[in-house]
């Protein structure tokens, strides 16, 4: 037996997080409970980083004004992205693609900036920080769905408005606005698929062995 294996009770409720995790996009008006969003943000917080540069920033919105605002530019990006689909645009249309206004709890997830300064891991990947901070909200999903709790990632905006919006400096980059709360339920599979929008790909069509393209 593995002495560094978590017991197999544990080890069941961490994969359940990872199947049973959905990016929600309908939400009960519910306040979290004392303590939640902290543990959440906790959590992600804890995600791998590359040269531990910890990219990763949370503005928390409270104001409800600001928060409409940031709901209205998402829903304008939404058009502009109907448009861009072109013959998908009606079926895209149709589809519910964020909580703004409904969830508890809003967060705009950015990186810092000044990131040119961070060599290490990064020197000929600098799109690395992006990947710590995806780590990062992986994290704060899965502690957030262990707990009941849906997050919804929307990346519908365009960076620098709402960079503006949310007054962050020049030079980082808004890459989520993060929709926080209770769920009447979970999707039994991703929306995205329950919609017939795209299918998850078998695990087969995924893996190669030695060369890409070279079955496993």
């Amino acid at each position: 037996m593995n002495p560094h294996a978590y017991t197999d009770a544990e080890i069941s409720g961490v994969y359940r997080a990872i199947r049973e995790r959905r990016d929600v996009r309908h939400f009960k008006t519910d306040p979290l409970e004392p303590g939640q969003l902290e543990r959440f943000l906790g959590a992600a917080h804890n995600g791998p980083s590359v040269g531990y540069m910890q990219p990763w920033r949370f503005v928390r919105i409270t104001d409800q004004a600001l928060r409409a605002r940031i709901h209205q530019h998402v829903n304008e990006e939404r058009i502009k992205t109907a448009e861009a689909l072109g013959k998908r645009a009606d079926e895209f249309m149709k589809l519910k693609v964020e909580g703004i206004l409904e969830c508890a709890e809003v967060l705009v997830v950015g990186l810092i900036d000044k990131r040119d300064q961070y060599i290490f891991g990064r020197r000929t990947m600098p799109e690395m920080d992006l990947a710590s901070a995806a780590c990062a909200l992986q994290n704060f999903w899965l502690a957030a769905r262990a707990e009941g709790i849906g997050a919804g990632w929307v990346s519908m905006f365009d960076p620098q408005q709402l960079r503006d919006i949310v007054g962050m400096p020049e030079g980082s980059q808004p890459i989520a606005v993060l929709c926080v709360g209770h769920v009447h339920e979970f999707y039994t599979a991703p929306m995205l698929e329950l919609e017939k929008w795209d299918q998850r790909r078998p695990l087969g069509d995924i893996l190669f062995e030695n060369c890409w393209d070279q079955p496993a």
